[in-house]
Protein backbone atom coordinates (compact mmCIF):
# COMPACT_ATOMS: atom_id res chain seq x y z
CA UNK A 1 0.00 0.00 0.00
CA UNK A 2 1.62 3.40 -0.97
CA UNK A 3 1.51 6.50 0.72
CA UNK A 4 -1.36 7.98 -0.85
CA UNK A 5 -3.04 5.09 -0.33
CA UNK A 6 -2.61 5.03 3.22
CA UNK A 7 -3.36 8.37 3.31
CA UNK A 8 -6.78 8.32 1.81
CA UNK A 9 -7.68 5.54 3.81
CA UNK A 10 -7.00 7.84 6.93
CA UNK A 11 -8.77 10.43 6.06
CA UNK A 12 -11.88 8.48 4.47
CA UNK A 13 -12.12 7.16 7.99
CA UNK A 14 -12.12 10.47 9.69
CA UNK A 15 -14.15 12.25 7.72
CA UNK A 16 -16.99 9.26 7.49
CA UNK A 17 -19.74 8.77 9.91
CA UNK A 18 -18.69 6.67 12.72
CA UNK A 19 -21.61 4.01 12.09
CA UNK A 20 -20.06 0.64 11.38
CA UNK A 21 -16.72 2.32 12.20
CA UNK A 22 -14.87 -0.70 13.77
CA UNK A 23 -15.84 -3.12 11.20
CA UNK A 24 -13.71 -0.84 8.86
CA UNK A 25 -10.79 -0.22 11.42
CA UNK A 26 -10.26 -4.32 11.69
CA UNK A 27 -9.79 -4.46 7.75
CA UNK A 28 -6.57 -1.96 8.20
CA UNK A 29 -3.15 -2.46 9.23
CA UNK A 30 -2.74 -1.46 13.30
CA UNK A 31 -0.16 1.55 11.89
CA UNK A 32 -3.03 2.85 10.06
CA UNK A 33 -5.56 2.86 12.83
CA UNK A 34 -2.96 4.69 14.84
CA UNK A 35 -2.30 7.23 12.90
CA UNK A 36 -6.87 8.05 12.40
CA UNK A 37 -6.64 7.90 16.31
CA UNK A 38 -3.92 10.44 16.34
CA UNK A 39 -5.44 12.50 13.42
CA UNK A 40 -9.16 12.49 15.08
CA UNK A 41 -7.68 13.51 18.06
CA UNK A 42 -5.87 16.28 16.33
CA UNK A 43 -9.88 17.12 14.66
CA UNK A 44 -11.48 17.19 18.25
CA UNK A 45 -8.60 20.26 19.01
CA UNK A 46 -9.42 21.77 16.10
CA UNK A 47 -13.32 21.13 16.57
CA UNK A 48 -13.14 22.59 20.05
CA UNK A 49 -11.48 26.07 18.97
CA UNK A 50 -14.08 26.79 16.46
CA UNK A 51 -16.55 25.74 19.18
CA UNK A 52 -15.16 27.69 21.54
CA UNK A 53 -14.81 30.69 18.76
CA UNK A 54 -18.49 30.58 17.90
CA UNK A 55 -19.96 30.35 21.62
CA UNK A 56 -17.96 33.62 21.90
CA UNK A 57 -18.81 34.96 19.29
CA UNK A 58 -22.50 34.44 19.63
CA UNK A 59 -21.73 36.04 23.39
CA UNK A 60 -21.06 38.91 21.42
CA UNK A 61 -23.86 39.39 18.81
CA UNK A 62 -26.85 36.99 20.02
CA UNK A 63 -29.70 36.82 17.70
CA UNK A 64 -33.06 36.22 18.97
CA UNK A 65 -32.61 32.52 19.74
CA UNK A 66 -29.70 32.90 22.00
CA UNK A 67 -31.49 35.83 23.73
CA UNK A 68 -34.54 33.37 24.99
CA UNK A 69 -31.72 31.45 27.34
CA UNK A 70 -29.64 32.83 30.85
CA UNK A 71 -26.56 33.05 28.87
CA UNK A 72 -24.39 31.49 25.79
CA UNK A 73 -23.96 28.20 27.52
CA UNK A 74 -27.50 27.46 28.53
CA UNK A 75 -28.42 27.99 25.04
CA UNK A 76 -25.61 25.46 24.07
CA UNK A 77 -26.57 23.01 26.49
CA UNK A 78 -30.01 23.04 25.43
CA UNK A 79 -29.33 22.51 21.83
CA UNK A 80 -26.51 19.77 22.11
CA UNK A 81 -25.95 16.73 24.41
CA UNK A 82 -23.69 19.02 26.77
CA UNK A 83 -24.42 19.78 30.18
CA UNK A 84 -25.27 23.24 31.31
CA UNK A 85 -21.98 23.48 33.54
CA UNK A 86 -20.15 22.49 30.19
CA UNK A 87 -21.67 25.33 27.69
CA UNK A 88 -20.96 27.70 30.41
CA UNK A 89 -17.38 26.68 30.91
CA UNK A 90 -17.28 27.10 27.12
CA UNK A 91 -18.70 30.52 27.42
CA UNK A 92 -16.47 31.43 29.91
CA UNK A 93 -13.03 30.06 28.12
CA UNK A 94 -14.27 32.00 24.87
CA UNK A 95 -14.82 34.86 26.72
CA UNK A 96 -11.30 35.41 28.53
CA UNK A 97 -9.58 34.53 25.75
CA UNK A 98 -10.33 37.80 24.52
CA UNK A 99 -7.77 39.26 26.63
CA UNK A 100 -5.06 36.97 25.84
CA UNK A 101 -4.30 36.66 22.20
CA UNK A 102 -1.11 34.75 22.95
CA UNK A 103 -3.25 31.99 24.58
CA UNK A 104 -5.95 32.15 22.41
CA UNK A 105 -3.51 31.62 19.17
CA UNK A 106 -1.73 28.31 20.80
CA UNK A 107 -5.88 27.00 21.81
CA UNK A 108 -6.75 27.63 18.33
CA UNK A 109 -3.97 26.02 16.46
CA UNK A 110 -4.73 22.86 18.18
CA UNK A 111 -1.82 23.00 20.55
CA UNK A 112 -3.48 23.48 23.64
CA UNK A 113 -6.44 21.68 24.87
CA UNK A 114 -9.71 23.31 26.26
CA UNK A 115 -8.38 22.18 29.77
CA UNK A 116 -4.96 23.17 29.87
CA UNK A 117 -5.76 27.12 28.20
CA UNK A 118 -8.42 27.16 31.35
CA UNK A 119 -5.70 26.73 33.74
CA UNK A 120 -3.68 28.55 32.04
CA UNK A 121 -6.18 31.68 32.03
CA UNK A 122 -7.28 31.63 35.30
CA UNK A 123 -3.35 32.08 36.58
CA UNK A 124 -3.00 35.28 34.37
CA UNK A 125 -6.57 35.92 35.39
CA UNK A 126 -5.86 35.87 39.11
CA UNK A 127 -1.87 35.41 39.19
CA UNK A 128 -0.01 35.74 42.88
CA UNK A 129 -0.30 39.24 44.61
CA UNK A 130 3.44 39.74 44.93
CA UNK A 131 4.30 39.10 41.08
CA UNK A 132 5.24 42.02 39.27
CA UNK A 133 3.02 43.21 36.23
CA UNK A 134 5.90 42.40 34.18
CA UNK A 135 6.47 38.86 34.99
CA UNK A 136 3.11 37.89 33.18
CA UNK A 137 4.76 37.52 29.90
CA UNK A 138 7.09 35.86 31.25
CA UNK A 139 5.23 33.28 33.28
CA UNK A 140 2.08 32.68 30.69
CA UNK A 141 5.17 31.61 28.35
CA UNK A 142 6.34 29.35 30.64
CA UNK A 143 2.92 27.74 30.78
CA UNK A 144 2.17 27.73 27.43
CA UNK A 145 5.33 25.72 27.07
CA UNK A 146 4.36 23.11 29.71
CA UNK A 147 0.98 22.60 27.99
CA UNK A 148 2.33 22.24 24.03
CA UNK A 149 3.25 19.17 23.08
CA UNK A 150 2.00 15.51 23.10
CA UNK A 151 3.67 14.94 26.17
CA UNK A 152 1.93 17.87 27.87
CA UNK A 153 0.00 16.56 30.89
CA UNK A 154 -2.14 18.04 33.68
CA UNK A 155 0.28 17.05 36.13
CA UNK A 156 3.04 18.76 34.52
CA UNK A 157 0.81 22.08 34.19
CA UNK A 158 0.25 22.19 37.42
CA UNK A 159 3.51 21.40 38.87
CA UNK A 160 4.59 24.38 36.55
CA UNK A 161 1.73 26.74 38.14
CA UNK A 162 2.74 25.43 41.48
CA UNK A 163 7.00 26.20 41.28
CA UNK A 164 5.59 30.10 40.03
CA UNK A 165 2.93 30.35 42.86
CA UNK A 166 6.13 29.44 44.95
CA UNK A 167 8.53 32.00 43.13
CA UNK A 168 6.06 34.76 44.41
CA UNK A 169 4.94 33.16 47.29
CA UNK A 170 2.68 35.32 49.49
CA UNK A 171 0.03 34.47 52.06
CA UNK A 172 -3.13 33.52 49.79
CA UNK A 173 -3.84 30.10 50.32
CA UNK A 174 -4.23 28.36 46.91
CA UNK A 175 -7.41 26.95 45.57
CA UNK A 176 -5.75 23.27 46.06
CA UNK A 177 -4.94 23.96 49.65
CA UNK A 178 -8.53 26.30 50.85
CA UNK A 179 -10.25 24.04 53.25
CA UNK A 180 -12.69 26.41 53.79
CA UNK A 181 -14.04 25.25 50.00
CA UNK A 182 -14.17 21.33 51.28
CA UNK A 183 -17.64 20.14 50.95
CA UNK A 184 -19.01 16.35 51.77
CA UNK A 185 -23.09 16.21 50.85
CA UNK A 186 -24.43 12.85 51.70
CA UNK A 187 -28.48 12.44 51.30
CA UNK A 188 -30.65 9.40 51.42
CA UNK A 189 -32.30 8.76 47.95
CA UNK A 190 -35.80 7.76 47.88
CA UNK A 191 -34.89 3.76 46.96
CA UNK A 192 -33.31 3.52 50.21
CA UNK A 193 -29.81 4.69 48.71
CA UNK A 194 -27.42 7.18 50.08
CA UNK A 195 -25.84 9.68 47.37
CA UNK A 196 -22.45 10.86 48.07
CA UNK A 197 -20.71 14.11 46.31
CA UNK A 198 -17.38 15.88 47.66
CA UNK A 199 -14.98 18.44 46.61
CA UNK A 200 -12.17 18.38 48.66
CA UNK A 201 -8.78 20.31 49.43
CA UNK A 202 -5.58 18.28 47.97
CA UNK A 203 -4.20 16.90 50.87
CA UNK A 204 -7.41 15.78 52.29
CA UNK A 205 -7.88 13.83 49.16
CA UNK A 206 -4.28 12.42 49.21
CA UNK A 207 -5.25 10.96 52.12
CA UNK A 208 -8.41 9.49 51.18
CA UNK A 209 -6.95 8.29 47.66
CA UNK A 210 -3.70 6.46 49.49
CA UNK A 211 -6.93 5.14 52.16
CA UNK A 212 -8.58 3.46 49.37
CA UNK A 213 -5.32 2.15 47.64
CA UNK A 214 -4.98 -0.62 48.84
CA UNK A 215 -8.60 -1.20 49.59
CA UNK A 216 -9.57 -0.88 45.84
CA UNK A 217 -7.16 -2.66 43.92
CA UNK A 218 -8.16 -5.83 41.78
CA UNK A 219 -8.81 -8.86 43.23
CA UNK A 220 -8.45 -11.91 41.56
CA UNK A 221 -10.68 -15.09 42.35
CA UNK A 222 -9.82 -18.07 44.47
CA UNK A 223 -10.05 -20.01 40.78
CA UNK A 224 -7.66 -17.40 39.57
CA UNK A 225 -10.24 -15.62 37.21
CA UNK A 226 -9.95 -11.71 36.99
CA UNK A 227 -11.80 -9.45 39.16
CA UNK A 228 -14.71 -8.19 36.86
CA UNK A 229 -15.78 -5.42 38.72
CA UNK A 230 -15.75 -1.74 37.47
CA UNK A 231 -13.38 0.97 39.24
CA UNK A 232 -16.51 2.47 40.46
CA UNK A 233 -17.70 -0.81 42.23
CA UNK A 234 -14.09 -1.65 43.33
CA UNK A 235 -14.25 2.07 45.23
CA UNK A 236 -17.64 1.92 46.56
CA UNK A 237 -16.27 -1.37 48.27
CA UNK A 238 -13.39 0.17 49.40
CA UNK A 239 -15.10 2.95 51.25
CA UNK A 240 -17.52 0.64 52.62
CA UNK A 241 -14.67 -1.12 54.10
CA UNK A 242 -12.80 1.93 55.10
CA UNK A 243 -15.96 2.97 57.35
CA UNK A 244 -16.30 -0.55 58.92
CA UNK A 245 -12.68 -0.62 59.85
CA UNK A 246 -12.98 2.46 61.82
CA UNK A 247 -16.31 1.24 63.56
CA UNK A 248 -14.10 -1.52 64.55
CA UNK A 249 -11.48 0.21 66.14
CA UNK A 250 -12.61 3.70 66.92
CA UNK A 251 -11.46 4.35 70.08
CA UNK A 252 -8.52 6.46 69.29
CA UNK A 253 -7.85 7.46 73.04
CA UNK A 254 -7.82 10.80 74.90
CA UNK A 255 -4.83 12.49 72.39
CA UNK A 256 -6.35 11.15 69.61
CA UNK A 257 -3.90 9.01 68.51
CA UNK A 258 -1.25 8.49 65.81
CA UNK A 259 -1.01 11.54 62.85
CA UNK A 260 -2.60 10.32 59.58
CA UNK A 261 0.19 9.00 57.08
CA UNK A 262 0.48 10.99 54.41
CA UNK A 263 3.45 10.79 51.71
CA UNK A 264 5.12 14.20 50.58
CA UNK A 265 8.11 14.42 48.70
CA UNK A 266 10.01 17.51 48.58
CA UNK A 267 13.91 18.50 48.82
CA UNK A 268 15.31 18.47 52.01
CA UNK A 269 17.24 22.29 51.75
CA UNK A 270 13.72 23.48 50.82
CA UNK A 271 12.13 21.62 53.61
CA UNK A 272 14.61 23.43 56.09
CA UNK A 273 14.32 26.53 53.98
CA UNK A 274 12.74 27.97 57.26
CA UNK A 275 12.08 25.65 60.31
CA UNK A 276 9.64 27.80 62.00
CA UNK A 277 6.61 25.87 60.17
CA UNK A 278 5.23 27.40 57.33
CA UNK A 279 5.47 31.31 59.22
CA UNK A 280 8.47 33.84 60.25
CA UNK A 281 7.53 34.76 63.54
CA UNK A 282 5.76 37.95 62.33
CA UNK A 283 3.07 35.24 60.56
CA UNK A 284 4.47 36.09 57.19
CA UNK A 285 5.12 33.17 54.82
CA UNK A 286 9.31 33.10 53.80
CA UNK A 287 9.63 33.43 50.00
CA UNK A 288 12.60 34.22 47.19
CA UNK A 289 13.57 37.77 47.47
CA UNK A 290 12.52 39.94 44.97
CA UNK A 291 15.96 39.79 43.32
CA UNK A 292 15.59 35.83 42.91
CA UNK A 293 12.68 36.65 41.57
CA UNK A 294 14.07 39.71 38.93
CA UNK A 295 17.00 37.72 38.37
CA UNK A 296 15.27 34.23 37.29
CA UNK A 297 12.94 36.67 34.77
CA UNK A 298 15.76 38.47 33.16
CA UNK A 299 16.61 34.80 31.59
CA UNK A 300 13.24 35.23 29.73
CA UNK A 301 11.79 32.21 31.18
CA UNK A 302 11.59 30.24 34.39
CA UNK A 303 13.71 27.11 34.01
CA UNK A 304 11.23 24.84 35.35
CA UNK A 305 13.83 21.84 35.21
CA UNK A 306 15.57 23.53 37.62
CA UNK A 307 12.91 24.81 40.05
CA UNK A 308 11.73 21.09 39.97
CA UNK A 309 12.66 20.79 43.14
CA UNK A 310 10.75 23.43 44.56
CA UNK A 311 7.54 22.13 45.72
CA UNK A 312 6.57 19.49 47.27
CA UNK A 313 4.77 16.57 45.77
CA UNK A 314 2.15 13.85 46.35
CA UNK A 315 2.04 10.54 44.85
CA UNK A 316 -1.80 10.68 44.03
CA UNK A 317 -2.53 14.88 43.81
CA UNK A 318 0.72 16.16 42.14
CA UNK A 319 1.90 19.45 43.09
CA UNK A 320 1.76 21.37 46.67
CA UNK A 321 3.07 24.35 47.38
CA UNK A 322 6.33 24.44 49.98
CA UNK A 323 4.02 26.92 52.26
CA UNK A 324 2.00 23.90 53.02
CA UNK A 325 4.41 21.30 52.75
CA UNK A 326 6.29 22.55 55.87
CA UNK A 327 3.70 23.09 57.90
CA UNK A 328 2.50 19.69 57.39
CA UNK A 329 6.33 18.68 58.05
CA UNK A 330 6.23 20.53 61.53
CA UNK A 331 3.34 17.83 62.82
CA UNK A 332 3.72 14.51 61.76
CA UNK A 333 6.09 11.59 61.59
CA UNK A 334 8.55 12.04 58.73
CA UNK A 335 10.78 9.64 57.22
CA UNK A 336 13.98 10.94 55.72
CA UNK A 337 14.76 10.13 52.16
CA UNK A 338 18.32 11.46 51.22
CA UNK A 339 18.97 13.20 47.97
CA UNK A 340 22.01 13.66 45.49
CA UNK A 341 22.46 17.38 43.72
CA UNK A 342 19.97 15.58 41.09
CA UNK A 343 16.92 14.56 43.57
CA UNK A 344 17.72 10.90 43.33
CA UNK A 345 18.10 9.30 46.58
CA UNK A 346 21.31 7.47 47.61
CA UNK A 347 21.61 3.79 48.38
CA UNK A 348 20.63 1.41 50.73
CA UNK A 349 21.14 -2.16 51.73
CA UNK A 350 22.18 -3.24 48.51
CA UNK A 351 22.90 -6.61 48.88
CA UNK A 352 19.60 -8.09 49.14
CA UNK A 353 16.70 -9.68 46.59
CA UNK A 354 14.10 -7.99 47.54
CA UNK A 355 13.71 -4.43 48.12
CA UNK A 356 13.34 -3.03 51.42
CA UNK A 357 10.98 -0.35 52.92
CA UNK A 358 13.38 2.23 52.71
CA UNK A 359 14.25 1.43 49.39
CA UNK A 360 10.48 1.44 48.18
CA UNK A 361 10.07 4.92 49.93
CA UNK A 362 13.31 6.32 48.01
CA UNK A 363 11.94 4.87 44.67
CA UNK A 364 8.83 6.73 45.17
CA UNK A 365 10.50 9.49 45.99
CA UNK A 366 12.63 9.67 42.80
CA UNK A 367 10.39 7.78 39.78
CA UNK A 368 7.02 9.43 41.67
CA UNK A 369 5.03 6.19 40.01
CA UNK A 370 5.76 3.82 36.83
CA UNK A 371 8.87 5.24 35.51
CA UNK A 372 7.78 4.11 31.62
CA UNK A 373 7.59 7.06 29.86
CA UNK A 374 3.53 8.38 29.44
CA UNK A 375 2.54 6.14 32.34
CA UNK A 376 0.47 8.01 34.90
CA UNK A 377 0.23 4.62 37.07
CA UNK A 378 0.51 6.11 41.05
CA UNK A 379 3.72 4.57 43.32
CA UNK A 380 0.84 2.31 45.07
CA UNK A 381 0.02 0.07 41.98
CA UNK A 382 3.93 -0.15 41.27
CA UNK A 383 6.89 -2.95 41.32
CA UNK A 384 10.34 -2.24 42.09
CA UNK A 385 12.05 -4.25 39.06
CA UNK A 386 15.85 -5.05 38.63
CA UNK A 387 16.79 -3.19 35.48
CA UNK A 388 20.00 -6.06 35.43
CA UNK A 389 18.45 -8.86 36.59
CA UNK A 390 19.13 -10.39 39.93
CA UNK A 391 19.75 -13.74 38.56
CA UNK A 392 22.31 -12.24 36.52
CA UNK A 393 24.09 -10.51 39.18
CA UNK A 394 21.79 -7.37 39.14
CA UNK A 395 22.51 -6.01 42.94
CA UNK A 396 19.27 -4.23 44.68
CA UNK A 397 20.85 -0.84 44.39
CA UNK A 398 18.90 2.58 43.17
CA UNK A 399 21.12 2.62 40.18
CA UNK A 400 19.59 -0.67 39.14
CA UNK A 401 15.88 -0.12 40.00
CA UNK A 402 13.11 1.52 38.96
CA UNK A 403 9.33 1.75 39.60
CA UNK A 404 6.99 -0.06 36.80
CA UNK A 405 3.18 -0.73 36.88
CA UNK A 406 2.30 -4.20 36.70
CA UNK A 407 1.56 -3.67 32.88
CA UNK A 408 4.93 -2.36 32.10
CA UNK A 409 7.06 -4.86 34.32
CA UNK A 410 5.08 -8.03 32.99
CA UNK A 411 6.02 -6.24 29.31
CA UNK A 412 9.27 -5.84 30.41
CA UNK A 413 9.91 -9.60 31.57
CA UNK A 414 7.07 -12.03 29.74
CA UNK A 415 5.38 -9.77 26.82
CA UNK A 416 6.71 -11.87 23.03
CA UNK A 417 7.91 -9.31 21.20
CA UNK A 418 8.50 -6.85 24.04
CA UNK A 419 10.74 -8.26 26.27
CA UNK A 420 14.41 -7.03 25.48
CA UNK A 421 13.02 -4.34 23.42
CA UNK A 422 13.06 -1.50 24.99
CA UNK A 423 16.25 -0.73 26.79
CA UNK A 424 16.52 1.10 30.72
CA UNK A 425 19.66 2.96 31.24
CA UNK A 426 20.31 4.94 34.83
CA UNK A 427 22.28 7.72 33.62
CA UNK A 428 24.90 10.40 34.91
CA UNK A 429 21.97 11.83 36.99
CA UNK A 430 20.81 8.80 38.51
CA UNK A 431 17.19 8.75 36.96
CA UNK A 432 15.95 6.00 34.63
CA UNK A 433 16.06 6.99 31.27
CA UNK A 434 14.10 4.38 28.08
CA UNK A 435 15.70 3.36 25.00
CA UNK A 436 13.09 2.36 22.52
CA UNK A 437 13.54 0.18 19.57
CA UNK A 438 14.05 0.78 16.38
CA UNK A 439 10.84 0.29 14.93
CA UNK A 440 9.24 3.29 17.07
CA UNK A 441 12.27 5.78 17.18
CA UNK A 442 14.51 4.83 14.58
CA UNK A 443 17.16 7.07 16.56
CA UNK A 444 16.68 5.44 19.46
CA UNK A 445 16.10 8.90 21.83
CA UNK A 446 16.40 8.14 25.41
CA UNK A 447 13.30 8.95 27.07
CA UNK A 448 12.34 9.62 30.70
CA UNK A 449 8.48 9.88 32.47
CA UNK A 450 7.21 13.62 32.25
CA UNK A 451 3.55 11.92 33.22
CA UNK A 452 3.78 12.83 36.83
CA UNK A 453 6.67 15.56 36.83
Amino acid sequence: MTIDTIDDAVTAVVNSSAVGVRGRLWRLHPSDVREIAITASAEILRLEAIRVAAVDTLTLNPDEQVLCYRGTGQWLANHTMLQISTGRRIATLGKALRSFPEIEDQFDSGDLTFEHAALIVAFCESPPKTMPDAALPYCRDTLLAAASGVEATTVKLRYAISVLEHMFESDDIPPSEDTDRNELRISPTLNGRVSVRGDFDGVTGEMLLSALSSLSMPTPAKDGTPDKRPAATRNADAMAELIRRYLDNAATGIDGGQRPHLNVHINAKDLAYHRECATTGDGSTPGPSDSDDLDTLDLGMPDLDKQDLDVGHMPWMGPLSVGRTRMIACDCMLGAVLLDENGAPLDVTPLKRLVTAAQRTALIARDKGCAFPGCDCVPAWTDAHHIKHWAKGGPTVMDNLVLLCRTHHTLMHRKPGFTGQWEIQVGADHLPWFIPPPGIDPDQKPRRSTTRR
